[in-house]
């Protein structure tokens, strides 16, 4: 069904998720259709300093390098979660709904989720935002505590910082109090938009083999050193993290989109007449890859699509430093 969607396209292939204007109007419309009469000022401003921020415009900052996350996936990830934001209002009576202001938070804290990958200028230490892989939430959080009081969101600082570990590894659930429920609820749609967004994109296997490999290399995720002389490999290339994606995936709907988000992703049901185009969408990478890892048939994967960051050449460039980064690894081994 979404087969002959295009490479930088949502779900529905309606939506240019490599536009900030393109994504910024859908999510505006959904806005209004859910809180009529409500200021969406706030979030166009975000828009426009989410696309300074990532394009490098933003001063004390290089913008995003990050080729996995990158521009087009944090547009994609803040368009799934303006429609769960929607789809969640639709499903609910007035006592559990939520009111614009906290949609408004939940929707900036989606633009900048990824903003920890994103180098200071005054970084000389680090050579790509992928380095900061396993804190790089920790990271958003600071960035969005500096940044919400230029919108006059200050008072929504404790709760933006706590959500945003939703769509991470570095804080375990239990752990991220919140006082209001409702609150909570944003943090569950929040890290759900974020799983279902990367993982429906159409491109979603040759970025995870070409992309997000060279990433957790670079983070320390693909291999680490356990002690010294001991190397703990968990990815061995690009191909070893796909023929690892189906567990993958069964975990985390397991414990993260069934568990503890508690099948949030079921709210954008209610604007496609009861039909979910993400987890269609997922399902159908998920049995192309199937198809691959039975017949081995890796020529499959063959789509390039292009990649939105702030460099000339941000493949290139990865790549350079993912091989120096393994040549140092094993000769260190």
């Amino acid at each position: 069904m979404y087969s002959a969607r295009r490479n930088d396209y949502d779900v529905t292939d309606t939506v240019q998720v490599s536009s900030s204007t393109a994504v910024g109007e859908a999510v505006e419309r959904l806005f209004h259709a859910s809180w009529p009469g409500a200021s969406f000022e706030r979030v166009a401003r975000a828009f426009d300093d989410f696309e300074k921020l990532f394009a490098g415009r933003m001063p004390g900052y290089h913008g995003v390098d990050t080729v996995y996350h990158d521009r087009q996936h944090t547009l994609d990830m803040t368009l799934a979660m303006a429609r769960l934001l929607s789809g969640y209002e639709q499903s609910h009576g007035a006592g559990d709904k939520l009111d614009f202001e906290r949609a408004t938070m939940g929707l900036v804290t989606s633009l900048f989720h990824d903003a920890g990958y994103i180098r200071e200028t005054s970084d000389h230490e680090h050579r790509n935002g992928a380095e900061f892989t396993l804190y790089h939430v920790t990271r958003s959080a600071r960035f969005l505590a500096r940044y919400l009081p230029t919108l006059g969101m200050e008072d929504w600082v404790p709760v933006a910082t706590r959500i945003v570990h939703f769509t991470g590894y570095e804080v375990q659930f239990d752990q991220i109090h919140l006082a209001d429920p409702l609150d909570r609820r944003v943090g569950h749609l929040l890290g759900t938009a974020d799983m279902i967004a990367q993982m429906a994109d159409r491109c979603y296997l040759e970025k995870c083999r070409d992309r997000l490999y060279p990433e957790f290399v670079l983070g320390g995720v693909a291999t680490n050193d356990q002690a010294p002389g001991m190397l703990r490999t968990r990815y061995s290339s690009g191909l070893d993290l796909l023929r690892q994606t189906p567990q993958f995936f069964e975990e985390v709907r397991s414990r993260r989109l069934d568990g503890e988000f508690a099948r949030a992703y079921r709210y954008v049901e209610p604007l496609f007449e009861g039909h979910n185009p993400y987890m269609d969408a997922i399902q159908q990478n998920l049995a192309y890859l199937q198809q691959i890892l039975r017949t081995e048939s890796w020529p499959m994967l063959r789509r390039n699509p292009p990649c939105f960051t702030a460099q000339t050449q941000p493949l290139q460039n990865i790549r350079s430093l993912m091989l120096g980064h393994l040549k140092t690894v094993w000769t260190r081994a």
